[in-house]
This record gives structure tokens, C-alpha cells and sequence, in this order.
């Protein structure tokens, strides 16, 4: 009876700590544009490609699946090819860039090569051109690139390379929120880097923004994506604790979530302990009635004068 009261309370409290809601921890609204320029920093001073490049997060809005793309090997493939049962590493480059693609190319390999989840089985990367005069053949080239940093078994098969049409193009990159455009004074693109995590089903589920995807922000938005599909438990406890912060594009520790995680952790320890206490006291009174006159009196010799 009294192991039973204990377990009720324990769980009493053990809920109200992980469920209460803080309001310091809410999100209220729709998530803002996620690429902004710094603060104090007047648009006259940003150069006139930079201010019409940008991410406009799209979150939970279909992509086109049926735009048409070419796939590395010359094959003409609609998109929802590669949209099936994982979630997917969306990627939009362009292979002849001297800078930054190599550089969202090389950190996604990196970040990709140290997690514990491999593209072609756990879910799909795409890279996509969009600079319509790019060929399959620069595409080949910059996935061999990219393989080398990448070493799964699975790789090839899962990470694709694809170029496409000025009309596909467009239309993806607008219900991506993905807005670049052509220097004319440098002959260059000039366009934003970061990398979209879609859900299976083609809905944009997360935006990391910039040259650096840590492998823990890349795990959580692909285990949100999935719907808890991909990952372990102990991911989903992770998510309980880590936010997606859509204004940086990354995942930040929720102080109050993180302290009812420690004090459920407290709270079990302790009742924990008293169970064990309980039990003991319970072995240690049968044993002490029915042990004869040696466990009543320890000391039987005193009696006999």
C-alpha cells in the first residue's frame, strides 16, 4: 500500500513537471523571414545584389514535386522521386561557383559524416543547380567531389545531383523561399547559404542558415521531418529540451525544459531510494519474529541464574 502511494505521488509530480508549460519557453506567431540583415546596418550601405537575396521560410508549404530536373547521370526525373519515406537535405547551388557552394558542399559532407544516420538510408540529399546552363557532367564532377568527404556505403545512392530548366528552377526556389540573382558587375550569382530539411511529403520542415550545420541542429530537423521516424529516443528527449529558433536557423537549449528534466531525474532518485528503504525494513521484520529466542533475546545466557 505504501509502494503505491509513493509511486502515485512520484507520478503526480514527475507530470506536472514535464508538462507545465512556461510561458518564457512559447512561441507565439508565425515564425518571420529567417535571412536578415545585421541590426544597425542601414540598406543604402548593403549592395544592391545583397538586398534582394534571402531565405523566406516556407515552413509546412508543399514543393512543386512534379518540376522536372536532370539527375547526375543525364536521366530526366520529376522531384517527388526522391521524396518517398525519408525526409530529405534540400541544397540549392551552383556547380561553377568559385566560393561559397563549394563551401555549403564541403560543410554539409562534413557535418553529414559525423552523425550516426546515413543519406540513402536514413534520408535523401539534393543539390540543386540553379544555374539553368549547368550540364549533368559539371554535376558528376561536383558529386565525386563531395563523395570523397562523405564515406558511407550508402552515399551514392543517396545524395543526388540534379540540374533543370529556368522554369523548374523558379518554380522551386519561390515556394522555397530560396531568393538569389545574377550580378551583372561580377558575372556572378549572388544568393544566400544554408540548406532546408523537407518532410517526406515535400513540406519545408526547417531552415539552417549559413556555412556551418552543426551535426546536432542537422540531426534534430531531420528527426522532426521524420516525424520522430528517424533518430532514437534519446532524440525526442533532446527535442524536448532543444528549440528551433527559425530567426537563426538553429536549435537552442530551453532552460526551464531542461530544469524539469533534472528535477523529474531528482525526484526519481529519491523515490528510488525510499522503495529500496521500504523493502528492506519490510525483509527485516518476518526474519526478526520468527527467529526463536536468539534473535528476540541476543543475549539468552542473562536469563539463566
Amino acid at each position: 500500500m505504501q509502494s503505491r502511494t509513493v509511486f502515485s505521488v512520484v507520478a503526480l509530480v514527475v507530470t506536472l513537471l514535464l508538462t507545465a508549460a512556461p510561458a518564457a519557453a512559447q512561441m507565439t506567431g508565425a515564425p518571420s523571414a529567417g535571412y536578415r540583415r545585421d541590426p544597425g546596418i542601414p540598406s543604402s550601405a548593403v549592395p544592391k545584389p545583397l538586398r534582394e537575396i534571402g531565405f523566406d521560410q516556407h515552413l509546412n508549404e508543399p514543393l512543386p514535386l512534379d518540376a522536372e530536373f536532370v539527375d547526375e547521370s543525364g536521366r530526366s526525373v520529376p522531384l517527388r522521386t526522391y521524396f518517398q519515406s525519408k525526409p530529405v537535405v534540400l541544397a540549392f547551388v551552383y556547380y561553377d561557383c568559385p566560393m561559397l557552394c563549394t563551401q555549403v558542399i564541403s560543410s554539409m559532407a562534413s557535418s553529414l559524416d559525423t552523425m550516426s544516420l546515413d543519406a540513402g538510408k536514413d534520408f535523401e540529399v539534393v543539390t540543386i543547380s540553379f544555374d539553368p546552363r549547368e550540364t549533368p557532367a559539371l554535376a558528376v564532377k561536383r558529386k565525386a567531389a563531395a563523395l570523397e568527404r562523405y564515406h558511407r556505403p550508402t552515399a551514392a545512392a543517396g545524395w543526388h545531383f540534379l540540374t533543370g530548366t529556368q522554369a523548374s528552377i523558379d518554380r522551386l526556389t519561390r515556394a522555397a523561399g530560396f531568393r538569389y540573382t545574377w550580378d551583372e558587375d561580377t558575372k556572378q550569382f549572388a544568393h544566400p547559404t544554408g540548406i532546408i530539411v523537407v518532410t517526406p511529403d515535400g513540406r519545408p520542415a526547417r531552415y539552417l542558415f549559413g556555412l556551418d550545420y552543426g551535426p546536432r541542429d542537422l540531426r534534430l530537423a531531420l528527426v522532426e521531418a521524420s516525424a520522430g521516424k528517424v533518430g532514437s529516443p534519446v532524440d525526442s528527449l533532446l527535442l524536448y529540451c532543444y528549440h528551433y529558433d527559425p530567426m537563426t536557423g538553429r536549435y537552442g537549449l530551453v532552460i526551464m525544459r531542461a530544469l524539469r528534466i533534472a528535477g523529474a531525474g531528482t525526484v526519481l532518485a529519491l523515490v528510488a531510494f525510499i522503495v529500496v528503504m521500504v523493502r528492506r525494513e519490510r525483509k527485516a521484520r518476518p526474519s526478526a519474529l520468527s527467529g526463536g529466542p536468539s534473535a528476540l533475546n541476543p543475549r539468552p545466557w542473562a536469563l539463566k541464574k
